[in-house]
């Protein structure tokens, strides 16, 4: 893949987000990258996701986090993608929202806990959220530590992030990945998804538990294990 498909298929993906109501204005950003150039593309810091062109994305070296193409300044939240993707090696693609009730979730500083079949489609267990960022990580490199708390969220657990493709920031919003970029996208529209429903499960009764074990796993591994049968395959040669 070119630099200039790379920056095509993001602008596009940007678009996508704001199109399925997780972001408003220039609330977010969406990156994809390309391992093999050595590369990931990022919406341009403040520029609305609705009204991003393939021409104004940023591409950013996975190598050292410095701008190898493009005239706008990338996203403030550059480091934190970068990070992300030196920490997971098997994503591909990085979302940040807004969205308002995975980050309701994300200021009661609570992680979403899965209480049915449509939250196992997509998240083996509950979508995790950090622990608060410390005064010297905000007064610091807070990019950066916003991108590392969230891989020790996911690496402290022990949980593979293509089976747990999204945390909450603690007071801050929802960061959802996958191995590429479509994948991410529609990852991060599932916790905006399950976040609303989980809000409304409690509100209906706040004694809900979560969903059985065995039925987590037959949800998750029918969609994402070795002998998953959910969809259609892949014709032959793709």
């Amino acid at each position: 893949m070119d630099n200039i498909e790379l920056r095509e298929q993001v602008a596009v993906a940007n678009r996508q987000i704001a199109a399925a109501g997780l972001v408003e204005l220039s609330f977010g950003n969406v990156s994809g990258a390309d391992r093999a150039a050595g590369v990931f593309a990022i919406k341009p810091s403040g520029v609305a996701c609705a009204a991003l062109e393939p021409e104004q994305v940023v591409v950013v070296s996975l190598e050292d986090g410095r701008v190898v193409e493009g005239d706008l300044r990338p996203s403030s939240d550059t480091p934190t993608h970068f990070h992300l993707y030196r920490s997971f090696n098997a994503i591909g693609g990085v979302v940040h929202t807004h969205s308002p009730f995975a980050t309701s979730w994300a200021q009661a500083r609570r992680p979403i806990p899965c209480f049915g079949t449509t939250h196992a489609d997509h998240f083996h267990g509950e979508v995790p959220v950090t622990r608060p960022l410390l005064a010297e990580e905000v007064g610091g490199d807070y990019e950066l530590a916003t991108g590392e708390v969230i891989a020790q969220t996911i690496m402290n657990a022990g949980l593979d992030p293509l089976h747990h493709p999204g945390a909450l920031v603690a007071s801050h919003g929802p960061f959802a990945w996958g191995a590429d970029l479509e994948e991410a996208v529609m990852n991060a529209v599932a916790v905006e998804v399950i976040a609303r429903i989980a809000y409304q499960t409690l509100a209906i009764s706040g004694e809900t538990g979560p969903i059985e074990p065995y039925l987590l796993d037959r949800h998750f591994e029918r969609k994402h294990g070795p002998n998953a049968y959910y969809g259609q395959p892949l014709p032959p040669g793709s």
